[in-house]
């Protein structure tokens, strides 16, 4: 516990000094999420922020209680809900139609349980999927049918992540 403490504690110290850049998923999706940027002091109040540095990246737990992460996927900006639970990322059809995807030509031939019930879903493969410093390639996924307001950070993932921390105040990444 003290030791997960000191690396949030530097990582965000250092963050802070080093003048690391805050992912910031903008609203409007015509700008490439490269151009998104956000200062330490929005970072404390945009509960979707992510803050990282060069070897971890923490994602803060958000006023709800969970944790929202700014991904870059496929070289677009998506934001998810990290959920531990999901097996794999699950995406709403309107983020797969923004990464690439056709949602209406999609095959769903996968039956799938969610909390808000049973749906289908479509297989698909992300070919890189980044959250601060720890970026994944080939990352399957599905897109869901219906069902999902918010995409979902599954363990497709995040179990390609050499480690993952959770915190009383925050999720930690390490790549």
């Amino acid at each position: 516990m003290i030791k997960s403490a000191i690396v949030l504690g530097s990582a965000i110290f250092c963050a802070v000094l080093a003048g690391t850049g805050v992912l910031s998923l903008d609203p409007h999706p015509e700008i490439p999420a490269s151009a998104a940027s956000a200062s330490v002091a929005t970072a404390v109040t945009n509960l979707s922020a992510t803050v990282s540095d060069s070897h971890i990246t923490a994602i803060p737990k958000a006023a709800d209680g969970h944790f929202w992460a700014n991904a870059s996927v496929n070289a677009h900006a998506v934001r998810f809900l990290v959920d531990t639970g999901a097996t794999v990322v699950a995406l709403t059809p309107q983020d797969a139609q923004r990464l690439g995807f056709d949602p209406a030509s999609l095959v769903y031939n996968r039956k799938v349980t969610t909390a808000n019930g049973a749906t289908d879903a479509a297989a698909v493969t992300l070919s890189s999927v980044s959250v601060g410093q720890s970026a994944v390639q080939d990352v399957q996924a599905l897109v869901l049918k219906d069902g999902l307001t918010t995409s979902l950070l599954g363990m497709s993932y995040l179990g390609r992540l050499s480690r993952i921390e959770a915190t009383p105040s925050s999720l930690i990444l390490h790549p």
